[in-house]
């Protein structure tokens, strides 16, 4: 017991790299090789529910079992007391991890367990689904531009041993793995790539945590992505240009892509090419200008006369087209708050100042100016939402459909 030499635990292997979810294989992801040299990977290998500690040597094994014999004999004889303090029923969300007598055992529960007094120390472990917001940050993209970027991200432990033994706060180790990888992989992407392939970052980002909590016993479910405004637009000399719309699905960046995001992009980035196919266009997050409003019938100037406009095109055609309802919080230069609302589920549609009697489908807000400019086709939707002028709150799909009502006003 007393003879035996210390022995370091095994490093880590520095020459294996480790290759994040952004450019690896998902079929390599489905048989990880997570990297070893963490002492509860050996003593004992939790990681394959192996509870047998090997480094006890059999002195220690045997005092051990004298003085694990003496306390059960000691909690049945004053059972009537000790039941009190070493029953704990546990529920089926959770568990129980127990070290006795300082080594590590399997875990307890659900029900109830039996908890040694005196050489018993225990820990209960909730197994259940948990939910945290990493704070928008900055993200210095490969283009150059500054984005504010955070994350909504839902995890759940999957061994509630590893999770205890592994790291010491789960939650803070948590988050700042999250916020680490988030400005991690977008820092390898553009702007151009960050806002059409949002889908495929939230599963890779995903991929990317997992494969660094995967040792702590912790998985992540769920990844979504939120964008803030963009603080700096990128360099003109690094923004990829766009192509014409006919080539457009074979973009760097759009490929593969079939959700909804890819729609919105292509729909918002070819509106204007397909009036002007010569027409040179580039990527350009600020106010981009258009000569479609030149050939506006009507170029309301305020956002009363913009809605009057829009009252005179509702038909039931246009309510079977887009089948959602609206809602506008608009804000002036004064700083005043103005709201209306385009319900455009029933009947030919209803459009005014006010608020909706039910749930709006998608909550839109920006300023007046950037409205009557966005429905004129002066501001193209895509530039104003990759801006930060336009926030959008609800499904990106059903704000796309908006789209077609735009082009029936310019009509």
């Amino acid at each position: 017991m007393f003879g035996r030499s210390y022995q370091l635990l095994p490093q880590r292997d520095s020459s294996s790299q480790k290759t994040h979810g952004l450019f690896v294989n998902s079929h390599s992801f489905s048989q990880p090789s997570y990297h070893k040299g963490l002492s509860f990977d050996y003593i004992p290998n939790i990681s394959a529910n192996d509870f047998t500690d090997a480094s006890q040597g059999w002195v220690s094994w045997i005092c051990n079992l004298i003085v694990i014999f003496l306390v059960y004999i000691c909690t049945f004889i004053a059972f009537p007391v000790t039941g009190w303090f070493v029953l704990k029923t546990v529920p089926n969300y959770q568990r129980v991890v127990v070290f006795r007598l300082g080594r590590v055992c399997p875990p307890k529960g659900p029900g109830v367990v039996l908890v040694l007094p005196l050489i018993d120390q225990w820990q209960k472990v909730d197994l259940r689904t948990r939910a945290f917001n990493t704070p928008p940050c900055q993200v210095i993209t490969r283009d150059g531009g500054v984005l504010l970027v955070g994350a909504d991200i839902q995890f759940r432990i999957w061994n509630p041993v590893m999770s205890v033994v592994s790291v010491q706060d789960l939650n803070a180790s948590t988050r700042m793995t999250a916020q680490n990888a988030l400005t991690h992989s977008l820092s390898k992407k553009t702007i151009r790539e960050i806002q059409t392939e949002r889908l495929k970052l939230e599963e890779y980002l995903g991929m990317d945590i997992n494969e660094m909590t995967h040792p702590w016993g912790l998985e992540v479910d769920r990844v979504e992505l939120t964008f803030g405004s963009l603080l700096k637009a990128p360099e003109e000399g690094q923004a990829a240009p766009l192509t014409t719309p006919a080539s457009l699905p074979s973009a760097p960046g759009l490929g593969g892509l079939t959700d909804s995001i890819q729609q919105l992009a292509m729909h918002f980035l070819s509106h204007s090419g397909s009036s002007h196919p010569k027409q040179e266009d580039s990527l350009t997050l600020m106010n981009e200008l258009s000569s479609e409003a030149e050939v506006a019938v009507v170029t309301p100037g305020s956002v009363e006369e913009l809605l009057s406009g829009v009252q005179m095109i509702l038909s039931e055609t246009l309510v079977q087209q887009i089948r959602a309802c609206f809602q506008f919080e608009i804000s002036t230069a004064d700083g005043q708050q103005h709201q209306y609302y385009l319900d455009l589920t029933q009947g030919s549609g209803a459009a005014g100042s006010g608020f909706l009697c039910r749930e709006p489908d998608v909550t839109l807000s920006m300023s007046d100016c950037d409205l009557v400019d966005m429905f004129q086709g002066r501001l193209r939707p895509f530039a104003a939402y990759t801006s930060g002028k336009l926030k959008v709150q609800g499904d990106i799909k059903t704000a796309m459909k908006l789209e077609e009502l735009i082009k029936q006003l310019k009509k």
